[in-house]
């Protein structure tokens, strides 16, 4: 028996998410498990670090699975699983870990990035991945609103109607803007994410700036606990799962 880590992208644009659903949609998880069960010869359950949302991109997934075959060399996996993959999943790293570890609950932080594209006009290879704008926010401005969420921070008001989470703390480690050529990115990193949250935030962040609003703006809505008071939700497409970090100590919500 054997407990491997996979690292995996995928472009969400035609998944219903990362997590195998029953009503038989398109899910990243479903399709991996396939193809695991192909070479194993019997059912194989895969455990992803965190649940992406429908039309939501990963760069660096992490997910584990338990092997009952010891002979496969762990280099095999790769080109193994990406030769019967579809043409939008792949893998890039396998690796064996102890039998209790797990991807979701042995995962430090994660980090995640939200495109912008602020040019006249994105390429046609640009538009499934990013949110244009047509302007070039301030950054200064957004940096200091998102300086906000620095620490342990009640994210309530960003939390999507039906999130079960216990708690709506979070730990942020950072959360920082940056600009790419023609592309603004907002980069976040916490322990863990409410439903929806980075997109609330991004989204909230942008239409605040537009306005004309600041940190002072940002903080009323942040301390008010209250989704209503938080602005536009950001499309799925412009948000990407960048990293899953496994080292360091993990702080709970």
């Amino acid at each position: 028996m054997r407990n491997i880590l996979l690292t995996l992208s995928y472009d969400g644009s035609t998944f219903c998410g990362w997590q195998r659903q029953q009503s038989g949609l398109r899910t990243v998880q479903e399709e991996v498990e396939k193809v695991l069960a192909l070479l194993h010869k019997i059912p194989i359950i895969l455990y992803g670090s965190g649940r992406t949302d429908s039309g939501v991109h990963a760069a660096a997934q992490a997910a584990n699975f338990i092997s009952p075959i010891d002979g496969i060399p762990l280099a095999n996996y790769i080109p193994a699983l990406n030769s019967r993959l579809p043409h939008d999943i792949r893998v890039h790293r396998a690796e064996e870990k102890p039998l209790d570890f797990n991807a979701r609950f042995n995962a430090v932080s994660r980090t995640y990035r939200y495109f912008f594209y602020c040019g006249k006009t994105p390429s046609a290879q640009d538009m499934p991945y990013v949110w244009p704008l047509y302007r070039y926010p301030d950054v200064a401005v957004l940096n200091k609103m998102a300086r906000c969420l620095q620490g342990e921070t009640d994210c309530s008001a960003f939390a999507a109607a039906g999130d079960k989470s216990l708690s709506n703390n979070r730990f942020i480690e950072r959360a920082v803007f940056f600009m790419q050529g023609n592309k603004l990115v907002f980069e976040i990193c916490a322990n863990a994410f409410l439903w929806k949250m980075v997109r609330s935030l991004a989204g909230t962040f942008i239409e605040l700036e537009k306005k004309g609003g600041d940190d002072t703006d940002f903080k009323e809505i942040l301390e008010s606990k209250d989704r209503k008071a938080a602005l536009t939700t950001a499309p799925a497409q412009g948000l990407f799962l960048w990293n899953v970090n496994f080292e360091g100590k993990r702080v709970h919500p």
